[in-house]
């Protein structure tokens, strides 16, 4: 089983290696993995009575540990616990600054006040040093007290570092104020002058304030890296407006009951998911889909919490409230995704967890180094102050999980929601995409194409017969036939298998497939050329005559043949899977620019199809949406599941499209490269800097060129570092693609997504002869695709680009008034 436990006290790599070290350690535990960024813990155990132990093993470590809820919220990094670290960092600097004008002041020609200077003044100006030292230590006590504790249960981090090399400044500057005011004493003022240039309280209270400063910005530049999971949570309304005995009262969302009626009008946020039981608005979707445009909502369709009514009213009735909306669900999984850990973050792991004690043998080994060599106790100390300081794990610990929590975050914006961030690492590394075609690369649903015979006459006699049907192909024809008058039918039956039969009009009608009609013994073509083209005829009669044949098919979703073209220039090779037979998915494979498929494929025969793409070497994302995806998406090395598809293939996916859109693949393909480049990048940076920085610290250039570097720029160095990882990982917060398309390919996608449906008032139009007038004259007009008037409603729905202002006139010089 999984458990959650918040953990306290961590503040670098070395701390999470040492919390996930105890951790295992415990009986009954299988894994631990920490969340440095969000000081979380998920641990797979045997039993939760095993958290207990859990939390003792911790404390042990010098950390704190408590059992968190299961669906608890990860609450942000608030503006009070920064407020705090600011007021620490600007009141350290406040000292520092009085600190640092009395110790080197005199060196850039500021005046000195006269009881600083002249050894007869040396105590006193010690004692100066000593009093604006000690605020520093007292407000940044935190490190010493974590550092030495972790120190303590054997378990050095960050902060040990920073106690021991900020404290052994300290202690060393006041062992020599002790020797100075002994040598006073003595009236040894050659030893007094000596013992003066040796303290190195300006050293420790820079150290600390420098670090705190690092922090500070640290910890600012990681709370953006949390701000797609803070817009997420800021997206949810805190009140609803529920139907209650006929009126409408306005509550707390919490208070919303599954079953409950709510009411959303224009402008407003839909505070639940439900269904819409009445009302038609346009919903923008934008926040958790990615999409652009709004979406029109009508009875019987779902709506989610979080997404706005731009325009219209709905009332809807609540099926998920609280922690079950899509919402609460698209948090926890970012959260999931951001506090996981990536197989690229092993090595940092590893090295995190044995870095500390290795620096702090290091310092000891240049201590004694420099004191063999014969170079003063000075010296030495400082080199060995200057490689604990410069050597903080900080950078190292945030390489990885600052670029994953801002990488699943971004991707959460674009509607692609990683489950890990071994999914995020998987898909950087695939070559191989697998698509499923129905529901993938097709709309899902057969749609009419063409219309073979006089459609003035078939249309509505096949929209009259279909109309009582549930076969998809009747839904197509009803849409296609939408606005047009339909005659009554009597004495409808459906012929199991075969197809439909009705009296239109008083003449007996069939409308099927070609088995039907050799049954009626109705000779009909065989448009062998349709099948070719993976479409589908459906034949009509009326009273044994042959009317025509309306052809459907599962047409490509309008962005799959850019996607493939995406994909195809990201170097990956695209793969149809597919139960049809071989000709039906040729044809769509070579609409969609796919040139390798596998038809005919049983569909519990296609986790085995990928398998053997795996074994041949390939790298394989699966992408698919149905029920019979599942075992694919799971035996793939990534799974991505279209989010408009069924629940079992979105659980069984790492990745999951939000939008329902096939081009979000290409994007999280291209995100996910981005993010691992970023890490990399983050790693390099870490690895690079300690691997330079220590030996300058230890004093290698020291003999070559006499440089020796002061604590004071090691801690400079070290705070910086940090921050220039994180930065670096923010700059994902503003990806976008980048040419996913070729230009060709994207225009005359861009060209068929926006092909716009301009509608015209027309006056005057009475009968079937009218409405046939007013569409001729309107797809006579160059540009127009297609032309629909619906009579009720007397207006046109013309599709395409043609000039608005030329349809018009062709209207009116038809006789026709555009209103």
């Amino acid at each position: 089983m999984e458990l959650k436990f918040r953990v306290t006290g961590m503040t670098c790599a070395a701390c999470s290696a040492r919390v996930e070290k105890v951790t295992a350690a415990v009986e009954g535990v299988q894994k631990a993995e920490v969340d440095l960024l969000g000081g979380r813990m998920t641990v797979q155990a045997d039993r939760e009575e095993v958290h207990t132990a859990i939390e003792d093993a911790v404390a042990k470590a010098g950390y704190g540990a408590s059992l968190m809820g299961q669906k608890k919220e990860v609450p942000s990094r608030t503006g009070e616990d920064r407020t705090q670290a600011g007021r620490r960092l600007v009141w350290s600097a406040v000292f520092l600054l009085g600190l640092m004008y009395l110790t080197m002041g005199h060196m850039v020609g500021l005046p000195v006040p006269e009881w600083y200077h002249g050894t007869r003044n040396a105590m006193v100006a010690a004692l100066a040093q000593l009093f604006l030292t000690l605020p520093v230590i007292a407000l940044n006590s935190g490190y010493f007290r974590r550092g030495l504790k972790a120190l303590w249960h054997r378990g050095p981090n960050m902060d040990s570092l920073i106690a021991v090399g900020s404290g052994a400044a300290l202690v060393y500057s006041v062992v020599v104020l002790f020797r100075m005011a002994h040598a006073m004493g003595a009236g040894d003022w050659e030893a007094v002058a000596r013992y003066r240039g040796d303290l190195y309280f300006e050293s420790a209270a820079m150290i600390l304030t420098l670090v705190s400063l690092g922090k500070f910005l640290e910890a600012r530049a990681k709370g953006k890296t949390r701000e797609a999971i803070r817009q997420l949570m800021d997206l949810r309304p805190k009140t609803a407006v529920v139907l209650r005995d006929g009126t409408a009262v306005q509550i707390p969302v919490e208070e919303v009951q599954v079953g409950d009626i709510l009411q959303v009008r224009s402008g407003g946020t839909i505070p639940v998911d439900g269904v819409v039981v009445r009302g038609r608005a346009a919903v923008d979707q934008s926040a958790l889909t990615g999409e652009s445009v709004p979406v029109e909502k009508a009875e019987g369709l779902r709506v989610s919490a979080a997404t706005t009514v731009t325009e219209g009213y709905l009332e809807l009735r609540a099926e998920k409230v609280g922690e079950d909306t899509t919402l609460s669900q698209i948090i926890r999984l970012v959260e999931q995704a951001g506090g996981s850990k990536a197989p690229i973050a092993r090595l940092a792991d590893k090295v995190a967890g044995i870095f500390v004690p290795t620096v702090m043998t290091v310092a000891g080994a240049v201590f004694l180094i420099w004191m063999l060599a014969g170079q003063s106790f000075e010296f030495a100390m400082t080199s060995a102050i200057a490689v604990l300081v410069i050597s903080c794990p900080c950078a190292l610990g945030l390489a990885t999980p600052v670029a994953i929590m801002v990488g699943t975050g971004r991707g959460a914006r674009m509607g692609v929601l990683y489950k890990n961030a071994a999914a995020l690492e998987g898909l950087a590394h695939v070559d191989t995409v697998v698509l499923d075609k129905t529901g993938t690369l097709t709309a899902g649903k057969p749609a009419v194409t063409d219309i073979l015979g006089d459609e003035k006459v078939l249309l509505p006699v096949a929209a009259a017969l279909e109309e009582r049907s549930e076969h998809p192909f009747a839904k197509a024809i009803l849409e296609r036939a939408k606005g047009i008058p339909r005659p009554e039918v009597k004495d409808f039956e459906t012929l199991p298998g075969r197809g439909v039969s009705g009296t239109v009009e008083g003449a007996r009608c069939y409308g099927g497939d070609r088995r039907l009609m050799e049954e009626l013994g109705v000779v009909v073509p065989d448009y062998p050329e349709l099948k070719a083209q993976g479409k589908t005829p459906l034949y009509f009669l009326r009273d044994g005559r042959y009317l025509g044949a309306i052809v459907a098919a599962d047409v490509l979703k309008p962005d799959s043949a850019a996607t493939v073209a995406a994909m195809e220039k990201l170097g990956l090779d695209v793969v149809m899977l597919t139960g049809d037979n071989e000709k039906t998915a040729q044809a769509i494979a070579q609409k969609a620019g796919i040139t390798k498929v596998i038809a005919e494929v049983l569909p519990g025969d296609k986790a085995g199809a990928v398998e053997r793409l795996r074994q041949e070497g390939h790298r394989v994302l699966m992408v698919g949406d149905g029920i019979n995806d599942a075992p694919a998406l799971t035996t793939a090395d990534v799974g991505m599941a279209i989010g408009a598809g069924t629940d079992i293939a979105v659980e069984s996916a790492d990745i999951v499209l939000m939008s329902g859109s096939l081009m979000g693949a290409a994007e999280a393909v291209a995100l996910s490269r981005a993010t691992v480049r970023n890490i990399r990048q983050n790693l390099f940076w870490a690895f690079f800097y300690n691997a330079l920085c220590i030996p300058v610290a230890a004093g290698a250039l020291y003999p070559a060129f006499g440089w020796q570097l002061s604590p004071m720029l090691g801690a400079a160095c070290m705070s910086m570092s940090s921050v220039f990882v994180v930065s670096n990982a923010l700059r994902l917060r503003f990806w976008k693609t980048k040419n996913t398309a070729p230009t060709e390919v994207a225009e005359e996608i861009i060209k068929e997504e926006k092909m716009m449906e301009t509608v015209i008032g027309v006056n005057g139009m009475m009968c079937p002869h009218c409405k046939a007038m007013v569409e001729k004259v309107c797809k006579a007009v160059p540009g127009t695709v297609d032309a629909v008037v619906d009579l009720q409603a007397k207006n046109v729905t013309v599709t395409g680009d043609a000039d608005v202002a030329a349809l018009k006139k062709a209207i009116v010089d038809a006789g026709y008034e555009v209103v």
